[in-house]
C-alpha cells in the first residue's frame, strides 16, 4: 500500500496521514482510531501489529491469516467513550469481505481498553 493512496480504513485520509503511522509505532489516540488501524493491518497483512495491539489479557497465541480474504470495505456505526482522555471504549462496526467469488460482512462490537499510555483491543462480540 502506498503513502499516498486513500486509506483502507474508510476515513477518506491518504494512508500517510491516517493510518499507516500507527502501523509504523505510533500510539492510536482513540479507540476508533486503533480499530481503524487493525482494520488496516488486516487489509495489508500486518500481523505483527494485529498481536501487538491485542491486550495481552485476552490476545490468543497465534492470528492465521485466510490468505484468499479480501477485505474490501469498513463501516463505523457507533462509537462508545473511547476518547484521548478515556479508559474504555466500544466500536461497533461492519468489514465486507471477499473470498473468491464469496462476499460477506463481519459485524462486531468491539471492547478497548487504554492502560499504560496506550489503547488495546480487548473483544469483540461478533453478530
Amino acid at each position: 500500500m502506498g503513502d499516498a493512496q486513500t486509506c483502507p480504513c474508510g476515513s477518506g485520509a491518504r494512508f500517510d496521514g491516517c493510518c499507516a503511522p500507527l502501523l509504523r509505532g505510533a500510539a492510536a489516540p482513540t479507540a476508533e482510531s486503533l480499530m481503524r488501524s487493525r482494520y488496516c493491518a488486516f487489509v495489508v497483512g500486518d500481523l505483527r501489529y494485529l498481536i501487538e495491539t491485542w491486550h495481552p489479557g485476552t490476545r490468543p497465541s497465534d492470528v492465521e491469516p485466510t490468505p484468499s480474504l479480501r477485505w474490501t470495505g469498513l463501516e463505523i456505526l457507533d462509537v462508545g467513550a473511547g476518547r484521548e482522555d478515556d479508559t474504555r471504549g466500544t466500536v461497533e462496526f461492519r468489514a465486507h469481505w471477499r473470498d473468491g467469488p464469496t462476499t460477506g460482512v463481519l459485524a462486531e462490537r468491539s471492547r478497548f481498553v487504554r492502560q499504560s499510555g496506550r489503547w488495546w483491543y480487548l473483544d469483540g462480540d461478533v453478530s
